[in-house]
């Protein structure tokens, strides 16, 4: 009932964003025709007069179909409401049960089900968030396989065993924490193995998994990373010695947002990071989010329906979106009167932490790192210079950098030489 619920609130903000966009291409119509009319004197006038009668007849029909959508979200909404109460004694779980951490978890409906939603919350989670719509992910914290509310008794029974060295992975864009399993059957043998299953095997480590809304702006979700970290720390069953910090695409600034954001709050976690793994992330901003936005100004730039149209669409894409087009990381990037020059020289320098020891992975279409078409498109979505980290003014800690030939952005994620390379880091004395 709550995904449908949220589902069915998203068709009628789809609806309603439809007669937006019927209208915009209406003006847009209209005032092409009015450039050409308003040079010939005699009926400049009466294409104005005309073009007013246009105008209110489409915004009074436009109008009426979105009275009438949200009259059926109501009567609907009203619907659910009683077949919720009519269940109310049924047993049911306070939380959904999650997906199998499994590659082969996506040949069944519940798996291709929350690949979906992850998508959404990657396209427009900032607006669901902002409509309250049950299908925003939030954040939440995954411990094998529940979801476990941030409560020293809630963590105790679900970390009875738990390790004092924590590995915590940070999914990307579109996607939700089942993809650390990517082609594990391809690559392992076996479905259920992660980069967290192995570090666990290996040296121990427990594993935990991050579940976000990716629509939301960085700097925000980099927020509630640093309010989780601070209450795991807080409520972790055994004394905390060391964390690490897994960020896939996306989820690599949100840890280095998290990162500042912590350290900025004083938080305790953050004298119990040793390390940080960013695989494949944009810290210098993403050749697709770039395009995308300046194609969404030069689609702007000419007032046609088939132009003004995409532009409102693309214009539309999540804050998260557009926030990869510099790795924006802060709110600073974002907020105040400075914003929009702040935006166009690029996202500002955040200081990395000094007593931890980062990892910035790559990689390139190409099986030789070298070759000019893989330094021009790298994995695709990635180029090898953004991948490697951000640009610092001095540097006086290690920072690891290592790019991988012949391996695509998404394969990062569950890669067996990308493992090895994490457990021979991981292996090394502090």
């Amino acid at each position: 009932m709550r995904r449908l619920r949220g589902l069915k609130q998203l068709v009628h903000d789809a609806v309603d964003a439809t007669t937006h966009l019927v209208k915009e291409g209406h003006d847009s119509t209209a005032r092409a025709v009015l450039r050409v009319t308003d040079r010939i004197g005699p009926i400049a006038g009466a294409a104005r007069d005309v073009d007013d009668v246009r105008r209110v007849s489409t915004d009074l029909v436009l109008a009426s179909v979105r009275i009438v959508n949200r009259a059926v979200e109501v009567v609907t909404n009203a619907g659910i409401g009683l077949a919720e109460r009519a269940g109310e004694g049924e047993a049911e779980s306070e939380t959904e049960p999650a997906v199998p951490m499994r590659s082969d978890a996506m040949n069944g409906a519940p798996g291709l089900t929350d690949a979906a939603i992850g998508l959404v919350n990657g396209v427009v989670g900032d607006q669901l968030h902002a409509r309250k719509n049950t299908l925003d992910l939030g954040m939440e914290l995954r411990v094998g396989d529940s979801y476990v509310p941030l409560e020293a008794g809630a963590l105790a029974a679900a970390l009875g065993n738990a390790s004092p060295k924590a590995a915590v992975f940070v999914h990307g864009l579109g996607t939700t924490e089942w993809s650390w399993c990517l082609l594990a059957d391809r690559y392992h043998g076996d479905p259920a193995v992660c980069f967290g299953t192995l570090l666990e095997r290996d040296l121990g480590y427990t594993p935990l998994f991050i579940r976000y809304n990716t629509g939301k702006k960085i700097s925000d979700n980099g927020r509630l990373l640093a309010d989780l970290l601070d209450k795991l720390a807080q409520h972790y069953p055994t004394p905390l010695e060391e964390l690490a910090l897994f960020g896939h695409s996306m989820g690599g600034l949100v840890v280095r947002s998290a990162c500042h954001h912590g350290s900025e709050a004083g938080h305790g976690w953050i004298r119990h990071v040793r390390r940080v793994f960013c695989l494949a992330s944009p810290h210098r901003g993403a050749p697709l989010e770039k395009f995308g936005h300046l194609l969404t100004r030069a689609l702007d730039a000419v007032d046609l329906p088939g132009t003004q149209i995409p532009a409102r669409i693309l214009e539309a894409r999540s804050a998260g979106i557009q926030d990869l087009r510099h790795g924006t990381l802060v709110d600073d990037d974002w907020l105040g009167p400075d914003a929009d020059a702040t935006a166009a020289e690029g996202a500002r320098e955040v200081p990395l932490l000094p007593h931890v020891r980062y990892h910035f992975f790559s990689a390139t279409v190409t099986r030789d790192p070298a070759h000019p078409v893989g330094f021009l498109v790298g994995d695709l979505l990635v180029r090898v210079p953004s991948g490697s980290g951000p640009e610092v003014s001095e540097s006086t800690f290690p920072i690891e950098t290592a790019c991988y030939g012949g391996v695509m952005h998404h394969e990062l994620q569950n890669h067996p030489q990308v493992y090895q390379q994490i457990r021979a880091c991981c292996a090394e004395p502090r």
